[in-house]
């Protein structure tokens, strides 16, 4: 039975919402409204109508009055469509109350007059002002102007001799005043449940409303709180940068001294113990670099270093270092450099490092294939531009991998780890640089055939030391930092 009302109270409200237009469904008061008035006029005719016919089949000579009463409670269906079709609902509620006060008032009039069976409905008026028209006081003194004028109307046909004698017998009356009230009780108790239906709804609703609001604000203190831990610990790192530093270098360089002391005696067994331990220290040294350069950026502590350079001659240095390390792995590496590059302001440390580690995914993930590097100057909108593509025929990133592959901690296939190695810092590093340059890397990936990843930074303009010659422009998507750091070696 529960299963079956709920369905029911369900199908209902799939109806009530249908005829409530856009403008009004926006506004959650007018929307409640709304619902009443509309549940109201789909289901209060059912019930109204057994007053007429009550009065047709006691009545032994049915009149037009009767055809009339009918024809104004059928008229209530009418309301949901013109609700529908955009009429402004105000208006609309104070016409149904007008319909439904000349229903009473007609029905009155024909049958007993103040005495009539159907007297009760007269109860309805101010309950439906209520729920129709809300707390407006405007709106109710309107309704009631309405009643009053109605009541004089029909009283001026009283008493200027338009006196209605029933034909309704003592016995029909209190028929028909038994199936009215019952009516008038069985609507107003509809009414009353829907509307405590609607208050609860919107009760519940706030309930909710405030633990979502209490909950966002939890979630807002506790990221406010991870961001100040965040930069609170971004800054202690960079502040730590060279004390992390200057033990790592010291290891890397006695280290070296003994290796190569070791080397000149012949001593092989510790050669190879030296040259691990070297190798270990420049990988720790690489990662705490790494480590330490996100944080100084997330920080806004890193700056640019930047110098005039040939941007070509800095490639091919860069691409060589980058050689044995792919041909190492059976690869064919190669470069092609266009001769037009000229002179840039740079900062050829992090240039390096930002392409440098893009060289070495690329000769670390493909095995017995291609690595090659292209650069080429670009004519841009706003100004030339260094464009920089590392190829390879590698074991390429699978689609749903890319669009997290600069994060931090992230790698292209969690099962590579343990094969090829790797923190998953290089990449977010090499973007983060990219940016701080004013440009950004883009990658293209196809699973087991390779990726290109691509550099693209504005080429600054900048003096030769031999002839003043301008090697490009300045180019607007740059950073404030480039700029000033651009600025200052222009000018110095």
């Amino acid at each position: 039975m529960k299963a079956k009302l709920a369905t029911a109270l369900a199908a209902l409200d799939r109806l009530v919402n249908y005829f409530i237009p856009p403008a009004i469904a926006a506004d959650r008061d007018t929307r409640n409204r709304a619902h009443v008035f509309l549940v109201s006029h789909i289901l209060g005719p059912f019930i109204g109508s057994v007053v007429p016919i009550a009065i047709f089949v006691l009545d032994p000579a049915p009149g037009y009055d009767v055809a009339v009463l009918a024809a104004s409670i059928i008229a209530f269906w009418a309301f949901p469509f013109i609700l529908r079709a955009g009429i402004p609902y105000n208006p609309l509620a104070l016409v149904s109350i007008e319909n439904l006060i000349f229903c009473i008032l007609w029905s009155c009039y024909f049958y007993g007059g103040v005495t009539s069976p159907t007297l009760a409905w007269v109860l309805v008026i101010p309950l439906l002002a209520f729920f129709y028209l809300g707390s407006s006081t405007k709106l109710r003194l309107i309704v009631e102007g309405m009643f009053v004028v109605n009541v004089a109307v029909f009283g001026l046909f009283y008493f200027f001799g338009f006196q209605i004698n029933s034909s309704l017998p003592v016995a029909a009356m209190q028929g028909l005043g038994l199936v009215s009230t019952t009516a008038a009780a069985i609507y107003v108790a509809m009414m009353a449940l829907y509307y405590a239906k609607i208050q609860a709804s919107h009760s519940e609703l706030e309930g909710e409303m405030r633990q979502h609001m209490a909950t966002a604000t939890a979630l807002r203190a506790a990221t406010e709180e991870a961001e100040r831990a965040g930069a609170a610990k971004a800054e202690f790192l960079a502040k730590m940068s060279h004390e992390l530093r200057t033990p790592l270098n010291a290891v890397i360089g006695y280290s070296q001294i003994l290796l190569e002391d070791a080397e000149i005696e012949g001593d092989s067994a510790s050669v190879s113990d030296l040259t691990k331990i070297h190798m270990a220290g420049q990988h720790l040294l690489k990662l705490v670099n790494e480590i330490l350069d996100l944080s100084k950026i997330e920080a806004g502590k890193m700056e640019l270093d930047l110098e005039e350079v040939d941007i070509c001659r800095l490639i091919e240095d860069i691409a060589e270092n980058a050689k044995p390390a792919a041909v190492s792995n059976g690869n064919e590496f190669s470069c092609a450099i266009s001769p037009d590059l000229g002179f840039a302001l740079c900062d050829t440390s992090r240039f390096r490092n930002m392409a440098g580690q893009l060289l070495d995914n690329a000769a670390k993930f493909t095995q017995n294939g291609k690595v090659g590097i292209i650069a080429n100057r670009v004519p841009g909108q706003d100004g030339d531009q260094l464009v920089v593509d590392i190829t390879d025929t590698g074991i390429g990133i699978a689609p749903d991998k890319i669009t997290h592959l600069f994060e931090k901690f992230t790698v292209a296939d969690d099962s590579s780890t343990s094969k090829y190695g790797g923190t998953g810092l290089g990449l977010a590093l090499s973007q983060k640089l990219c940016k701080l340059m004013g440009g950004e890397i883009a990658v293209e990936s196809t699973l087991g055939q390779g990726s290109r990843f691509t550099i693209r930074i504005p080429l600054v303009a900048g003096r030769r030391k031999t002839d003043a010659h301008v090697a490009a422009t300045l180019v607007p998507e740059a950073s404030d930092e480039f700029f000033e750091h651009a600025a200052k070696a222009h000018h110095a």
